[in-house]
């Protein structure tokens, strides 16, 4: 019981430095904090273009991904375009407008990743990267079978 408060606890510890970390480039950019994660994404996630993919990936709400990639577009820093086999399906692309913002997006995570893997050694690293992704694959599986129940 007890190592599971510590997980839950160390996954909102992570978060809310990544938040704090990311938050004076919100504020010099005026942004929400969910505009620069889909900035974010849209820089990470080649292929991975369009409100569905960063709903489904970053499990966000279509409601609000939908108001901020309609900011988004309004501050110029994204721009849509229908996909030519499916109209339905829109993609997302960063304009220029957003390469600043996207530097110090990726300056900030890369100081984070330096934050939390302080002291770390390489092997150290691989081993919660190959840990982390056996857990991802286990909540995944668990989240479909839940869908499937």
């Amino acid at each position: 019981m007890h190592q599971t408060n510590t997980l839950l606890s160390n996954i909102r510890r992570i978060v809310r430095l990544y938040d704090s970390m990311l938050r004076p480039v919100c504020d010099r950019y005026g942004l929400a904090p969910i505009e620069a994660t889909i900035i974010s994404f849209l820089q990470n996630n080649p292929g991975r273009d369009t409100a569905a993919d960063i709903v489904e990936l970053r499990m966000l709400s279509k409601s609000n991904v939908s108001q901020a990639v309609e900011s988004l577009i309004q501050k110029s820093l994204l721009q849509r375009r229908q996909d030519t086999e499916d109209r339905r399906r829109i993609h997302l692309s960063l304009t220029s407008a957003s390469a600043p913002i996207t530097h110090e997006i990726e300056a900030v995570r890369e100081g984070f990743r330096k934050q939390i893997f302080r002291g770390f050694t390489e092997e150290e690293q691989k081993q919660f990267a190959w840990f982390n992704q056996r857990i991802a694959e286990n909540t995944k599986l668990e989240a479909e079978e839940e869908e499937m129940a």
